[in-house]
């Protein structure tokens, strides 16, 4: 493999890599500053209508000019549905449950003595409902692990403080901005790292672009970026890991520091994805064969701190050490409660759960669809097709000992993972609900694409593949485009099947 030293083209490359990520990261805040959701059955609520009318007249005796009048009922109305939890950048239940828990954890009006993580005040107020929860003893709880919220209430604490804004009082501007900081710098390390493994990995020029370009438009991170999920911190995880793993294994870096910045990540990434425990455990095994004193003195205490971290706000919050959705289905259902909201006495979602959220009861047809139907991982993303190829080619053709053993590595972790989820209970095969693509793979992301460089690099050499390369990258930035602004929507095959159905 070239170095940079020796590589005339490397430092366009490199400009390329930094376009890309340029438009990449300003599209995605573009979305995250419009990012809205309206409930609009609230909105028509005849309070707020007549509230509305009786603003409008007084605005109208004010004398104002008549431009100077709608611009002042328009600022009215959305101050009072902001006001009455109508308008929020919140596009679902999913990432309200983890900003339920953020408010129930700095606003003090929002705390519940002795049950700091309870979120029983903040789903009282109007738009903070979520399904996405769960009743332990007397007190509801969001059903998310409770360290990532924790963490991010550690930027919100700030914000609160310095500025007296809340995510109630001001969702759009303490909402957006908190996106457009985690996820933005989320994103921005994904895009970073990634390109850092191509320069390293790769050997051509257009291979290299090619992997660079699906980083940045081709996957479903940049959808989802606009919501407050795990799975784009668990990519940035992921990405972070296996760079450093790269460095260690391949190139013998033994610092200290790398070994710290792996360990933190290893464990983070798993504490965001629990199959993701499978790279995590893998990638401990290499870094203590090839540097066990390093992995032992500066590895393992970084990673403990996140474990520390991961079972101890789970203790503090529902007293136990095992996380909600491990008390699903079982004697001891967390999931099987009812609760009060206002005056309305309210059965828990997940005592009949709608539509996806029932699960499909066949495993065949289940797997059928993650892999290449409606969910499909090659079928949203039919990129993922040289990801399988270059693993492949990695594995059988490569003459360094290790990189095939990181191909065995990658594939066999995601031969575990997509089988894990398969072969959930019927109640989890539900595809991740409601939702743009089948996300609880979305970390895999930084993986595939260092697979996709052996194939990428090979298409470079003929026209007619490189024809197709690109043809299934723009299949793949369809699919990661379609839902314009909310990503929990149906994929696009689910809605063409439904249109074309129904004719």
């Amino acid at each position: 493999m070239t170095t940079a030293s020796s590589d005339p083209h490397s430092a366009l490359r490199k400009s390329i890599y930094a376009i890309f990520i340029a438009v990449g990261i300003g599209a995605v805040v573009g979305r995250i500053l419009a990012v809205d959701a309206v409930d609009r059955r609230a909105l028509a609520d005849t309070v707020l209508k007549q509230k509305l009318a009786d603003k409008k007249a007084e605005i109208e005796k004010s004398g104002l000019s008549p431009a100077k009048a709608d611009e002042a009922i328009a600022a009215a109305k959305s101050r009072m549905a902001v006001e009455r939890g109508l308008w929020r950048p919140f596009l679902s239940a999913n990432d309200r449950s983890r900003w339920c828990t953020v408010r129930a954890l700095v606003e003090p009006a929002m705390r519940v003595d002795g049950a700091p993580y309870s979120i029983d005040k903040v789903i009282q107020e109007p738009g903070w409902d979520t399904i996405d929860m769960i009743k332990r003893g007397e007190h509801l709880y969001s059903s998310k692990p409770p360290l990532l919220p924790t963490l991010i209430a550690a930027e919100y604490w700030i914000i609160f403080h310095t500025t007296g804004m809340t995510l109630g009082s001001h969702p759009y501007e303490v909402g957006r901005f908190m996106l457009i900081t985690i996820n933005g710098l989320c994103l921005l390390l994904f895009f970073i790292y990634v390109a850092r493994l191509i320069e390293r990995l790769g050997t051509t020029d257009w291979g290299r672009i090619f992997v660079a370009a699906t980083c940045v438009f081709g996957t479903f991170l940049t959808t989802f970026a606009v919501v407050l999920t795990n799975h784009l911190v668990a990519a940035a995880c992921a990405v972070v890991l296996l760079d450093i793993l790269v460095r260690i294994w391949l190139d013998g870096d033994r610092r200290a520091w790398s070994f710290v910045v792996a360990g933190f990540a290893s464990a983070m990434l798993t504490a965001n994805e629990l199959p993701a425990a499978a790279f995590s455990v893998a990638a401990s095994v290499v870094l203590l064969f090839v540097a066990p004193r390093k992995t032992f003195l500066a590895y393992l205490p970084a990673a403990l701190l996140v474990v520390a971290g991961f079972f101890g706000t789970n203790w503090i919050a529902v007293q136990s050490l095992n996380p909600a959705y491990a008390h699903r289905g079982s004697d001891d259902n967390w999931y099987d409660y009812s609760y009060k909201r206002g005056d309305r006495t309210i059965d828990s979602y997940w005592r009949n759960p709608q539509g996806i959220d029932r699960g499909e009861p066949s495993v065949g047809r289940y797997a059928l669809h993650v892999l290449v139907g409606s969910h499909g991982i090659f079928s949203l993303t039919p990129i993922w097709w040289f990801a399988l190829i270059g693993g492949g080619m990695w594995l059988f053709r490569e003459s360094d000992r290790r990189l095939r053993m990181l191909s065995a590595m990658v594939l066999l972790i995601s031969i575990v993972c997509v089988t894990f989820y398969i072969l959930r209970p019927t109640i989890d095969r539900n595809y991740g609900g409601m939702a743009s693509a089948f996300r609880w793979v979305f970390w895999l992301a930084p993986l595939w694409l260092t697979l996709m460089l052996p194939a990428a690099d090979a298409m470079s050499k003929r026209r007619w593949m490189r024809w197709l390369a690109a043809i299934l990258l723009a299949a793949s930035a369809l699919s990661a485009s379609y839902p314009t602004w909310n990503p929990w929507t149906a994929p696009w095959i689910v809605n063409a099947s439904n249109h074309f159905g129904s004719m």
